[in-house]
């Protein structure tokens, strides 16, 4: 009697008093305890009730089952190609509906639809790579900023080709803790990308010179990313790198230069195709033989071969090796043995490696001058507080130190 009281209400004319039947009448079916009959005419009715055509009557229906793992699942498949608003309550919550049904919905639906998906508090890898083809930037920020996607590498990488100029995606994206070291590098090189045609827009510098810039700040960025990352992480990145053109001579030889010589092995170990125990042994032979068939093995250009064998025979100098240090600082000593072992070369040659090698010594003296200036500047700041302590107070904590200490 009372399932057929609610049809009964469900029949109002007012849209109101419909919706609130079709809420009740929901309720009831999923947390009431109704006999069988009483329950197949629940079902039957709240299934009728998707025909309604007020959409207050189907936003009941929805945020009455979104939550139900006990829904009927024909309704829900239902009220999830409904309008964005009444869709979008099912989409995001809905435990019925499956992988399937969701990537369906994700594509043909619009973007308020993907959004939702994208909120679910767990998505799995599949779900993910789906929305990763076929989102827009707005659903990838809230795909990337859910704690509950299972984003995998390839699908991290093609939402960084899709939407990787998208400030807030990027953002979202480096937030990510579990964030793969080359697909931060992919998220940084587009941001250094974005900024460069900024820069060269504005006319602020030239595209050559904007380009340069670029291709330095990236490569300074590509280090700092490598510092810590074990040998996999090395291997993954270095792949990806090459694959994206960004594996230089100019960055290998920067990472030599700044004491890297976990990013450099793992460098010519992909480039010369060797094992990363023979490239270690060649790399740090004494001698310097090994160190030479290894450049060739990799392909690297001849008249950079000086540059990289004076920065290895500096390495080898310090008795206990060149320990890489918390930064990717460049060493102006070894890079000082390297530009004296590129002068002997001919001008043709040697002109454009010695200029890389110049920038390079005017980048690592900037930089020690910022590490000075910031000790000064803390000194200084010391004094500024001494200064404020009265004499006598200091004299009187100079008596009381011995007495204190004791």
């Amino acid at each position: 009697m009372i399932i057929r009281q609610f049809l009964l209400w469900t029949q109002h004319e007012s849209a109101g008093r419909r919706a609130e039947a079709a809420s009740s009448l929901a309720r009831a079916y999923l947390y009431a305890n109704l006999d069988a009959a009483a329950r197949w005419e629940a079902k039957t009715a709240i299934t009728a009730l998707l025909d309604d055509p007020s959409p207050l009557v189907r936003r009941a229906l929805a945020e009455a089952c979104a939550n139900a793992a006990e829904a009927p699942r024909t309704l829900v498949v239902a009220l999830a190609q409904d309008q964005a608003e009444i869709a979008g309550l099912v989409l995001a919550r809905s435990p019925v509906l499956s992988d399937a049904d969701l990537v369906d919905c994700a594509a043909v639906g619009d973007e308020s639809g993907r959004i939702a998906i994208a909120n679910r508090p767990t998505l799995s890898p599949m779900l993910c790579g789906a929305l990763s083809e076929i989102a827009g930037a707005t659903a990838l920020r809230a795909l990337a900023a859910n704690p509950g996607a299972q984003i995998t590498r390839n699908s991290l990488m093609r939402i960084v080709d899709r939407h990787g100029d998208d400030a807030a995606l990027r953002e979202a994206l480096l937030a990510r803790a579990d964030l793969p070291v080359d697909v931060r590098q992919a998220v940084t090189a587009r941001l250094a990308s974005t900024l460069s045609a900024f820069v060269t827009g504005c006319g602020w510098l030239s595209a050559e010179r904007s380009e340069r810039v670029t291709r330095e700040a990236r490569e300074r960025t590509t280090l700092g990313l490598a510092e810590g990352s074990d040998r996999t992480d090395l291997a993954r990145l270095v792949a990806y790198l090459r694959q994206a053109g960004q594996l230089t001579p100019g960055l290998i030889l920067r990472a030599m230069l700044s004491g890297r010589m976990a990013f450099t092995e793992a460098a010519l170990t992909d480039l010369s195709g060797l094992a990363a125990a023979r490239v270690a042994g060649l790399l740090h032979d004494p001698r310097g033989s090994g160190m030479a068939a290894l450049y060739r093995r990799a392909g690297l250009p001849p008249a950079l071969e000086p540059a990289f064998a004076a920065a290895m025979s500096a390495w080898h100098e310090e008795a206990t090796g060149l320990r890489e240090s918390g930064t990717a600082g460049l060493s102006r000593r070894m890079i000082e043995r390297a530009v004296t072992a590129c002068e002997r070369l001919p001008f043709a040659e040697a002109h454009a490696i010695v200029a890389l090698l110049n920038r390079f010594d005017a980048e690592a003296a900037r930089e020690e001058a910022r590490g000075l200036a910031r000790a000064l500047a803390s000194e200084a700041a010391v004094d500024a507080v001494l200064e404020t302590i009265p004499a006598a107070l200091m004299e009187s904590y100079r008596q009381d130190r011995p007495r204190l200490a004791a």
